[in-house]
């Protein structure tokens, strides 16, 4: 198990900031105040900050600056995030280093600890399991899958060794709270691979690299698009603290996610973000506060979108979502993040 943050308490009821709120909520402890809410990726930055969202910034010069602009850009990045986490009042941050390399990874949790100390929740993105390939690699990929399958095996499993080698040196390090495993394995439709195949070839290296995150003590979240429906027993089997997205346009339902697997596993997302980006203001509320009312109850949920709050979506939108958030997703008739 993860480290917990020491709580205080008032009453019989834990009294928690931000982090301490969303690690009790991944191990589906009871909570008071607003459910936590973060989204795996805010790129809103230049319309909410004015400035160019990390993942975005072209490094291409990074080997030819002095290290004194380096580390202005370092700061510039571990502000950005901060800003974003205070204005919008997520527990945790996702982070995307760039260059996304261990030592700049390591130095950015340095910089946002140093200036946060522990209020925030701190995760990277650390899968390493086969998700669909691109268009360019689809054909070859399928027919790897019948031609070299043990090959495709031994590569994934040196894959998950490297990751969880990898992660060792962050636990050293210190300050990482969770791996976010964000690969991609299913369409709207449903998986890319079938049931039988994920089996084979996806679940068994998704079990070993959980469970080695969890040994080296982080939290893991699993991250998928689409309609997981058909193979979320395999993900739910592989222990994850929590699965992330949940996502109603590929026909995931959180009522019914809730009531077959709310006692396994934390439940984070299942706002439609394509309604953020194309529906109306009525649909918008109604389907946060759908994701709401079916996620909090027996707490165990975090409140998203179903993907991101992605370039091109309106703001005013993503903040519609929060004026619900604000007002209904409240445990205890508490009403503020504190």
């Amino acid at each position: 198990m993860a480290n917990r943050p020491p709580t205080r308490t008032k009453g019989n009821v834990e009294v928690m900031q931000p982090r301490e709120r969303f690690i009790a909520t991944l191990e589906r402890r009871p909570i008071t105040g607003r459910v936590p809410h973060f989204e795996l990726v805010f790129f809103l930055t230049m319309e909410a900050f004015g400035k160019v969202h990390p993942s975005h910034r072209n490094y291409e010069q990074w080997h030819q600056m002095e290290e004194k602009e380096r580390d202005l850009h370092r700061r510039d990045m571990a502000d950005l995030y901060i800003a974003t986490a205070e204005r919008y009042e997520h527990s945790a941050i996702f982070l995307h280093p760039n260059p996304g390399v261990p030592e700049e990874t390591m130095r950015l949790i340095d910089l946002i600890r140093h200036k946060t100390g522990d209020t925030y929740f701190l995760m990277k993105h650390a899968d390493v399991t086969p998700g669909i390939p691109d268009g360019d690699h689809m054909a070859e990929f399928c027919y790897r899958l019948a031609d070299e399958p043990q090959t495709l095996k031994d590569e994934a499993q040196q894959a998950v060794d490297e990751a969880l080698e990898r992660h060792y040196r962050y636990r050293q390090h210190g300050g990482l709270d969770g791996c976010a495993l964000c690969t991609d394995y299913c369409f709207n439709t449903g998986p890319f691979l079938s049931p039988a195949l994920f089996a084979e070839f996806v679940t068994p290296y998704l079990r070993q690299l959980i469970a080695g995150y969890r040994e080296l003590g982080f939290y893991v979240i699993k991250h998928t698009d689409g309609n997981i429906m058909p193979i979320i027993d395999q993900l739910v089997d592989c222990n994850p603290h929590a699965l992330h997205s949940l996502d109603p346009q590929g026909g995931v339902d959180m009522a019914e996610v809730k009531r077959l697997y709310g006692d396994k596993v934390c439940l984070i997302g299942n706002v439609n973000c394509g309604l953020l980006d194309t529906g109306t203001d009525e649909q918008v509320i109604d389907s946060a506060r759908y994701a709401l009312q079916h996620g909090m109850p027996d707490y165990g949920y975090i409140f998203s979108t179903s993907n991101c709050i992605y370039t091109g979506m309106r703001l005013a939108r993503y903040e519609l979502m929060l004026d619900v958030w604000r007002r209904e997703g409240n445990y205890a008739d508490e009403n503020t993040n504190a």
